[in-house]
């Protein structure tokens, strides 16, 4: 039985489509993961100063994995790690074993600086905060900062499971990262207070490294810690990633700022902001992430060869399919904002005011989905072709750009009552408190959407290529199925509220159901009257690819 489980895991994936939706199909389970993740402590917390506490005591860890663990990221370790795999085994040991070293020694060194100084930068960074919210904070700071160790571990080991394009170990990895976080809701927060939540991310962090060690000790590819380190090699990485690095440290400098801003906001405002981030974090992840995690590996190793066209043909064809997913969906979301958190998070303490106030902040981040994928994307082309420090200019740029945006919005919101009423009637939040969250929300999605049109602009400046007609009659099919699949779904909500109970779980579910697998199918049904050809693509590769690919067994001594 093991034996079964551990050969599907362990099956091999190969093509673009089959690859993203392999990676797309499992992102789903984690993300449903995550969303039962937020009910759970939606229900139990609601938008509270708990919630809070806990989220903004992720933020330090994160600065950390972005700014010091990133510098072994998958993405930057495949292109080295492939020179040694194509040399021999042992050559790729070695280096796995050097980077593992020099990671562990630095990563265990930063964080305990980080614990001594965790209280005067969490005074610095939420003035908002009270003592007792402070004095929880600390505490919680120091238990994650755990978490980037044993994440940035999983990075190394990641580079192994996707360079033999094991995509499901990848991709299963997440799943149990939820189910960790999960299991400290349920039974570590009963024991442990606010601190058995920061002990679940801890255990989701173990689990997300232990289920791939198996794949890369089949591989003979295990690192080990070592006294003999090639500093040529290290130094080689760290050129590399201090771009990407300084890239990802932004984009979390970003979000610290913006949180610490909300620590000033009415109680709740960090925990709405996030909840809606992390609703919107989950079609990204399912189509963006999915369609650039899986198309790196083919993009370097196309770029390395002088491929330039296919290479190119390649980014067409993801930008194409991002497009085709992500347009179609920021209308529903839109449209059936308060259904989906009414239906997500809408129970116990989380009461229709933080539901309001959630679903309008997730209508604002929503609009830079498409905007998000493709930035995604087109920095992995980037670190494919080997430009890191071009990716690193831009989000300096948009990263100052969305807090100028989110501080003026904030400073406009509060002296003009006339901007703040237009705002509030848009989103129908008229008389809700906290309504300031949103202009933090609309900072983050114009930076984004500003960052993503200058990676197209200079990504073909940079790369060369011309746009084929076939990425604009794309981009018009799906803005004119996505504008009648939403205009449809509305028509449906319209229609039949006075039918359906509003009141009850049941009923809102079913009638956000109803109204968008409706404009779904008016959606798809306008894009096979247009003749899309992204639905026949998806056709064939779920059909004739990814239905028959065949896994690769391990030997049984193996297991």
């Amino acid at each position: 039985m093991m034996q079964r489980i551990f050969s599907f895991f362990s099956r091999t994936v190969e093509g673009l489509h089959s690859a993203a939706y392999v990676i797309a199909s499992f992102t789903f389970v984690s993300q449903v993961l995550g969303l039962v993740r937020d009910r759970m402590l939606a229900h139990t917390f609601g938008a509270s100063s708990t919630l809070d506490v806990y989220y903004a005591a992720f933020r330090i860890p994160d600065v950390v994995f972005a700014s010091v663990a990133s510098f072994v990221s998958l993405f930057v370790l495949i292109p080295f790690l492939t020179k040694r795999v194509e040399e021999n085994i042992e050559s790729a040991r070695t280096f796995l074993s050097e980077v593992t070293t020099v990671f562990t020694l630095f990563m265990v060194g930063i964080s305990a600086i980080l614990y001594v100084f965790v209280p005067r930068l969490s005074h610095f960074l939420y003035p908002g905060f009270s003592s007792d919210q402070f004095e929880t904070l600390v505490t919680l700071t120091r238990i994650l900062l755990l978490s980037p160790i044993l994440l940035g571990f999983s990075n190394i080991v990641a580079s192994v499971t996707q360079l033999k394009k094991r995509f499901l170990l990848y991709s299963v990895s997440p799943i149990l990262y939820n189910l960790g976080i999960i299991g400290g809701i349920v039974f570590l927060y009963p024991m442990f207070g606010p601190q058995g939540l920061a002990y679940g991310v801890i255990v989701g962090s173990f689990l997300h490294v232990a289920i791939q060690i198996p794949a890369i000790v089949r591989e003979s590819l295990m690192p080990r810690l070592t006294f003999s380190i090639s500093w040529s090699d290290i130094l080689s990485i760290v050129r590399v990633s201090i771009p990407r690095t300084m890239t990802l440290a932004f984009n979390q400098i970003v979000l610290l700022v913006l949180i610490g801003i909300a620590s000033q906001f009415e109680e709740g405002s960090i925990a709405v902001f996030t909840f809606a981030m992390n609703i919107n974090l989950a079609p990204l992840a399912i189509i963006g992430v999915s369609y650039s995690v899986a198309a790196f590996p083919t993009l370097s190793k196309l770029f390395s060869n002088g491929d330039r066209e296919v290479f190119l043909s390649h980014i067409i064809t993801a930008v194409r399919h991002i497009l085709f997913w992500t347009i179609p969906t920021i209308t529903l979301f839109i449209v059936l904002r308060a259904h989906i958190v009414r239906v997500l998070l809408g129970s116990g303490a989380f009461d229709w005011t933080a539901t309001r106030l959630t679903a309008s902040t997730m209508a604002v981040l929503v609009l830079s989905l498409a905007a998000h994928g493709l930035m995604l994307l087109f920095v992995r082309g980037y670190y494919a072709a080997g430009k890191t420090s071009r990716p690193f200019w831009i989000n300096i740029g948009s990263s100052v750009l969305t807090i100028v945006i989110a501080y003026a919005g904030i400073a406009l919101f509060r002296s003009n009552e006339v901007f703040a009423f237009f705002i509030e009637s848009l989103f129908r939040v008229e008389g809700v408190p906290g309504t300031v969250i949103l202009m933090i929300a609309l900072g983050y999605s114009v930076g984004m959407i500003v960052n993503a049109l200058i990676f197209w602009i200079l990504f073909r400046r940079d790369l060369g290529g011309h746009i084929p007609y076939d990425l604009y009659r794309s981009l018009w099919q799906s803005f004119a199925s996505a504008v009648i699949a939403g205009a449809s779904a509305y028509a449906v909500l319209s229609m039949t509220q006075r039918f359906v109970d509003l009141y009850s779980f049941g009923g809102v579910f079913f009638h956000g159901l109803v109204a968008g697998v409706f404009g779904a199918l008016i959606g798809v049904g306008t894009l096979l009257l247009l003749g899309n050809s992204e639905i026949r693509e998806i056709w064939h590769a779920v059909h004739s690819k990814f239905l028959s690919a065949r896994p690769i067994a391990p030997d049984p001594e193996e297991i």
